[in-house]
């Protein structure tokens, strides 16, 4: 199992709803090509260097990923027929300083994902406060 990394540029113009079914489709698709997902990172909408498809605007998503090496043409394969897609890259740590790189890289990831899980948590109680209090 290699470490991988890949970045996917969503076009700007998806709702929510269909970025976390885009996200869906990666983790199905890493999923069926023996990938054991690590983290996914949600960078947001950002500008991109140049314009792409006539889209000058892109939602970037990180996954972190360990898989056979032999997998990744096809999961590239796959994303390339997905028309939401704008621009994707893998890349693949290799050596043992690129490895513990990326370690830290979707630790930090997972611990702020956890954070946010925890502050969504938080925010319903306090509404339920406010609503015993009116």
């Amino acid at each position: 199992m290699r470490h991988y990394e890949l970045l996917v540029i969503l076009k700007p113009t998806l709702t929510d709803e269909e970025k976390s079914s885009q996200v869906e489709f990666l983790k199905d698709l890493l999923g069926k090509n023996e990938a054991l997902i690590e983290a996914i990172e949600d960078k947001g909408t950002r500008n991109l260097a140049y314009e792409i498809q006539k889209h000058k605007r892109g939602h970037y998503y990180v996954i972190y990923f360990k898989a056979p090496s032999s997998s990744i043409a096809e999961i590239e394969r796959m994303i390339r027929f997905n028309e939401e897609i704008i621009k994707f890259m893998t890349v693949k740590y290799e050596n043992k300083k690129e490895i513990a790189f990326w370690e830290t890289l979707s630790n930090n990831v997972k611990k702020s994902n956890q954070k946010t899980e925890v502050k969504k948590e938080e925010k319903p109680q306090e509404e339920e406060k406010s609503q015993e209090e009116a």
